[in-house]
């Protein structure tokens, strides 16, 4: 550990990581770096906050080695006993909800689902889809000032329409849905609701008709909070679309009511957050390191692995919680059979026993082992379609000049390593 990480982390208290204020400025690598050193399973407490209840604490784990072990072992750390968020689900009958959802199962019910939408994510699949995907990243910027999060939402947001039926008219609705769940820790993003009603087709009005008036406290993960998306999902499942989509597999799939409002859940919410944080922090990642900037400009061969090195470099989910399914030793830590195990991807991808002076932004780093789109029997899905989405936008952006407008603003949440606003000038290159 650098004398500059513990004179800084030494006075941070551990609590620090779960408080979702704390990355408000930053996320927290220093103290990451000190509890990776010298407890790297730890004990954190969960203190309320705001409306949201106390909970029972978790075990907190940093090293890349062990954040793989509780990724694969899905016997000894379940996804399904307490779910994947480290809070609670309020009741007995959200919990029994959201185990329907694929991210939150065990093998075999895990690869069952997995097998039904499979095919749409593979790498043929997705070279299929990329054309498409680079002409969309070519129409989206034009020079002049703009908000990049803004702007570069809309490519993840179009493609997960694109891949699921979602008419054009309704893409906003995928835009809002996603962002009261992961930001749900923020209070501009909490309510957030800029879908067009008059733009919408009929069954996107009935889901803005749908939409639930919840007071504040609701886990914004409970099938009460999201009634507006599920009977969206449902009148679209009824509704004939054009060639193969990712709604006729589910469609056909043979699955119950509770596993479909999950599985287009899961797509909605999930198949957007990572691009919409990643890309985001990836262009502020280069803006803030000039010369990798100027060595990719100088050679674009270098841009896969520059998009591995942005993903590692800001992860954009920072944490997967499981539940120890018995008793276990983790780190030579007992772990009692029920605990919270939170795995911390943000700290695993700067374990300097995997890579070398991990707090370097190199973009030509290699071999680089990230765990961002995580490990094991759940390793993200739609990883080769964020891949291509990612070349495509900064295959784009090579061919302008960028430069920050403003200050960025960070998304308040202890799960989402996002931002809400990224103020950028753009000019054309000659």
């Amino acid at each position: 550990m650098s004398a500059t990480h513990d004179g800084h982390a030494a006075g941070r208290s551990p609590v620090e990581i779960f408080t979702p204020s704390t990355y408000d400025t930053a996320v927290p690598y220093d103290l990451f770096a000190r509890l990776r050193e010298e407890s790297p399973v730890r004990w954190i407490p969960e203190p309320p906050i705001g409306p949201w209840r106390e909970g029972s604490g978790f075990w907190a784990v940093f090293r890349h080695a062990d954040v793989k072990h509780v990724l694969r072992t899905p016997q000894d750390f379940s996804s399904r006993l307490g779910a994947t968020q480290i809070r609670d689900p309020d009741t007995s009958a959200d919990l029994r909800f959201v185990q329907a959802q694929m991210l939150n199962m065990d093998p075999p019910d895990h690869s069952r689902l997995r097998r039904i939408v499979a095919a749409a994510f593979t790498p043929r699949a997705v070279r299929a889809l990329e054309r498409t995907i680079a002409e969309r990243a070519a129409a989206l910027f034009e020079e002049g000032e703009c908000d990049f999060v803004e702007v570069a939402a809309d490519l993840p947001v179009w493609t997960l329409a694109h891949v699921m039926g979602v008419p054009a008219q309704d893409r906003r609705l995928l835009y809002d849905w996603a962002s009261r769940v992961i930001g749900y820790q923020d209070d501009d993003y909490a309510g957030l609701s800029t879908a067009d009603v008059a733009s919408l087709t009929p069954v996107g009005r009935l889901a803005l008709a749908a939409r639930p008036e919840l007071g504040p406290g609701v886990n914004p993960r409970s099938r009460a909070a999201l009634g507006d998306m599920f009977a969206y999902a449902h009148a679209l499942a009824r509704t004939p679309v054009d060639g193969e989509s990712i709604m006729a597999a589910m469609r056909e799939g043979g699955l119950t009511e509770e596993e479909f409002e999950n599985m287009f859940f899961l797509f909605a919410v999930a198949g957007n957050e990572t691009l919409r944080n990643g890309i985001p922090g990836g262009l502020l990642t280069l803006l803030q390191h000039p010369a990798e900037l100027a060595r990719l400009r100088a050679d674009p061969s270098l841009l896969d692995c520059a998009i591995e090195e942005m993903l590692r470099f800001w992860p954009p989910v920072m944490h997967f919680r499981r539940t120890a399914a018995r008793e276990v030793t983790l780190a030579g830590q007992a772990v009692r059979a029920g605990d919270k195990v939170v795995v911390y991807h943000a700290s695993a991808n700067r374990d300097p026993s995997v890579f070398p002076a991990p707090d370097r932004f190199d973009l030509a780093r290699t071999p680089n082992d990230h765990v961002s789109f995580g490990f094991g029997p759940h390793f993200c899905l739609g990883a080769h379609l964020a891949r291509a989405q990612f070349r495509s936008v900064f295959r784009e952006l090579l061919t302008w000049d960028v430069e920050l407008a403003g200050s960025p603003r960070r998304l308040t949440s202890n799960f989402q390593n996002g931002l809400k606003h990224l103020p950028v000038r753009l000019r054309r290159r000659p």
